[in-house]
């Protein structure tokens, strides 16, 4: 059956790379999957898309299709996240999700539960305090819409229920080993109880109730050092923008400290 010519969709702007005078090249998150569209003429100052199409806005789409790229012939902003624009950890944060869900969609494969998921998060990474929180939280969530679920129950190499005691990572056989088979397999990563207990809080509960927790800075390091080790193992690559975060967590962190010292 002969497609449409012309065809409408909703879509985030995972990024944006200028092209040409004043085109740019944008990576859109659509129900229907990732997609790479020209957005020609955006970068003049009388553009009508340049106030409708901004880094992570999500916006109603018209485009006609092309022998190698699409082209976004309307757009109309239905949200902008303004806040993340505000805030340099809010937007590097949002940078994070974008670069995550960037690398595990695919163009042409319907996610409507990630496209949603994105833009769930990033309204609580406008709104939110606890930032680490709910990255772990969207992390875990985006390794379920797309099919990389950690086994965080069993044992994932003789399938018994784990026992409430140190576990061991084993991102390659994709979740936990147990106490037995975990020290056996060099690449493990041990995993302390509180650790287990709250990566499986965070895989089975909603947002009412993770907003309720409240973490140690110890427990949240250790989480986000396994789902990440989790999912670059997954991409067979590391992550730039989580690589960035940590250092401007650690100057932000520097700051503080200087600060408080400075007013005592």
């Amino acid at each position: 059956m002969r497609q449409e010519r012309l065809y409408r969709t909703e879509g985030i702007v995972l990024r944006e790379v200028d092209y040409a005078e004043v085109d740019r090249i944008l990576t859109l998150l659509t129900p229907g999957g990732k997609l790479v569209a020209l957005a020609r003429g955006i970068r003049r100052p009388t553009s009508r898309k340049a106030g409708q199409l901004g880094l992570f806005y999500r916006a109603q789409l018209m485009l006609a299709r092309g022998h190698n790229l699409d082209t976004i012939t309307q757009a109309q902003c239905l949200e902008e996240f303004e806040g993340l624009r505000h805030d340099l950890l809010r937007f590097s944060y949002a940078c994070y999700v974008a670069e995550l869900a960037e690398r595990f969609a695919q163009e042409g494969e319907e996610n409507p539960a990630l496209y949603e998921l994105v833009t769930q998060t990033f309204r609580r990474l406008e709104q939110e305090r606890d930032l680490r929180l709910w990255a772990r939280y969207f992390e875990l969530r985006l390794l379920d819409c797309c099919g990389y679920r950690p086994e965080l129950f069993r044992c994932v190499a003789c399938h018994e229920e784990l026992r409430p005691e140190t576990n061991f990572l084993y991102v390659v056989q994709g979740g936990l080993l147990c106490g037995r088979c975990g020290p056996s397999q060099a690449q493990a990563k041990a995993v302390s109880l509180n650790a287990q207990k709250v990566l499986r809080y965070l895989q089975t509960h909603g947002p009412a109730e993770v907003r309720a927790l409240s973490l140690t800075e110890g427990t949240q390091g250790e989480i986000e050092s396994l789902l990440q080790a989790y999912l670059e193992y997954t991409l067979e690559r590391e992550l730039q923008s989580a690589v960035f975060l940590r250092r401007l967590r650690r100057e932000l962190r520097a700051n503080e400290l200087g600060r408080s010292r400075a007013s005592n």
